[in-house]
């Protein structure tokens, strides 16, 4: 077996996915009334439902820089660079495909709600923009993660000057990606940081994975770290206003959920490191390997892709919590289910996926 697989990388995965189940699922259905910030349970499911993207994000960016950069040691990384601009790009598709509604089109129903920017599409022009660094710095990792964790940074600090980016003047098509004003729920920024992020924790896990205690040291660094973030980031940004008389820092640290997200990423990796020798071979490193098909298979499940027709039309806010909870543990079952033993892996959505483009090629070009 390979000692430098990491496998509790399919175990966060795993868990980030179910915790998206579970908050969209509650989220979509649960009768707002219930929603008292108040109560220890609902602050419990608000807090997990928090860092749900940000892990998804950072966790994507190791991942694929770490198997970018062990395939660099085998003189084999061009094929995997071409593998993930094509999977960037097919996450794009997907996610714009996850908003058709056939049969409001068949009628002559067409809106811009197709054009809203989700999760997939973030990640996958992240993806593509990591690809990117790496071209740009394959020869030198140590640069390399210095402008990863710099962009990270970036990202992050400048998010009060593009808060409330206003682009109505230019396409939707683009636009979304950097503005919410027109529905998106994600923009490439600041989440890009959190993938830059991870990227930064790549070079770091393929320059040091070797190293004696690396393991205690990295779970020890990640439990350090993350409660620094989460306890004096704030702290922090304000003292770097007061030094330097700079506005964006004061404005960054009044509303710092980023840097505070990212600390709790960074607990939650030091905890499934920590347990990583007891996961091996677990359910919840096979839930991992199939976030995609999951993901696919729940949103068109809850929100009625390609037919107009899902959970949310039928139960939108009106579940008791008791109802909620049971039918968000029943919900994830349902869906773990069919991704097991209906769409194997995520493989099977990209060689699908595969296929159906190059029918497309063929057909235009008879």
């Amino acid at each position: 077996m390979n000692s430098n697989r990491l496998f509790f990388i399919d175990a966060v995965r795993a868990f980030a996915i179910l915790m998206m189940l579970q908050g969209h699922f509650i989220d979509t259905l649960l009768n707002p009334i219930y929603r008292d910030e108040s109560n220890v349970v609902y602050q419990v499911w608000s807090y997990f439902r928090g860092i749900t993207a940000p892990t998804f994000f950072t966790i994507s960016g190791l991942v694929f820089l770490y198997l970018l950069l062990r395939a660099k040691d085998k003189g084999d990384d061009k094929p995997r660079i071409k593998k993930g601009l094509y999977r960037g790009l097919l996450l794009i598709i997907i996610g714009y495909a996850l908003r058709i509604n056939v049969f409001g089109w068949l009628s002559g129903e067409f809106n811009s709600h197709v054009l809203v920017i989700d999760v997939l599409q973030c990640i996958g022009l992240s993806l593509i923009i990591l690809i990117g660094c790496y071209v740009l710095l394959r020869k030198h990792i140590r640069l390399l993660s210095i402008l990863l964790f710099f962009l990270g940074c970036l990202c992050f600090l400048t998010e009060p000057m593009y808060r409330n980016l206003d682009l109505s003047h230019i396409p939707k098509l683009f636009a979304n990606y950097l503005s919410k004003s027109n529905g998106s729920i994600f923009t490439i920024l600041p989440w890009f940081g959190f993938t830059a992020f991870g990227g930064f924790l790549a070079t770091v896990f393929y320059s040091h994975l070797h190293r004696n205690r690396f393991r205690l040291i990295t779970v020890i660094s990640f439990f350090a770290f993350g409660s620094l973030l989460i306890e004096y980031s704030s702290w922090f940004l304000m003292k770097l206003h007061y030094l330097t008389d700079i506005e964006l820092f004061k404005s960054s640290a009044y509303y710092n959920y980023l840097f505070t997200r990212f600390g709790n990423v960074l607990l939650l990796f030091g905890v499934f490191y920590a347990a990583e020798p007891f996961l091996k071979g677990l359910l919840i490193g096979k839930i991992g390997q199939k976030t995609l098909s999951i993901y696919v298979i729940h949103f068109i499940i809850i929100f009625g892709s390609f037919t107009g027709v899902g959970l949310k039309h039928f139960l939108a806010k009106s579940l008791h919590p008791t109802e909620a909870i049971l039918g968000a543990l029943v919900f994830m079952i349902v869906v773990c289910f069919i991704s097991f033993h209906y769409v194997k892996t995520n493989t099977f959505i990209y060689n699908n996926a595969r296929r159906l483009i190059n029918v497309v090629k063929n057909y235009s070009n008879t």
